[in-house]
């Protein structure tokens, strides 16, 4: 650190290098766990729905803050939200079986179908808990640290004309 900087400044910047020590971090993590990614999104798709979602990719991705994952219905892919890394395995899971049910049921949103679909996964009320939870720890944190954040949510869903946005 220069002399000359005064403690806030030093703080400010050691908060700039930590989290870009944290993201380079996540994004690291995300590009080796692609492949057990979506090795885990496929036995997901078996076990829950018959093998009907399909996805052709799914992906860890850095720039999604606003949603915990995203389904393009045309493309077939799925997107995570690196921050979900930080969650549990089982979490990871019902965020996966989530966008999964969207390729599922495409035009059902999040509809009866829809909630049929997801009401498979047998952990689902205390993943919407944990997520909650989650959410609000980091949105706390980042309230103690002065800043404004956008938190992951739901949903989610992007077909060739638009994209539905929906928090919890």
């Amino acid at each position: 650190m220069p002399a000359t900087l005064d403690e806030k400044s030093e703080r400010m910047l050691v908060d700039e290098m930590i989290k870009k020590y944290r993201q380079s971090k996540a994004r690291k993590a995300a590009t080796s766990n692609e492949v057990a990614l979506a090795e885990r999104a496929t036995r997901l798709d078996h076990q829950y729905f018959d093998g009907r979602a399909r996805p052709t990719a799914v992906r860890w991705v850095t720039n999604q803050n606003k949603r915990w994952g995203s389904a393009s219905l045309h493309q077939r892919t799925i997107r995570l939200s690196s921050n979900l890394l930080h969650t549990p395995e089982w979490v990871q899971d019902y965020v996966l079986v989530h966008e999964l049910a969207h390729l599922v049921a495409p035009r059902d949103g999040h509809g009866p179908v829809f909630q049929r679909l997801l009401n498979r996964f047998e952990r689902r009320v205390e993943a919407d808990q944990f997520l909650a939870g989650f959410s609000a720890g980091y949105r706390a944190h980042a309230n103690e640290q002065g800043e404004t954040v956008s938190v992951a949510g739901f949903d989610d869903v992007e077909d060739e004309s638009s994209e539905l946005s929906e928090s919890v």
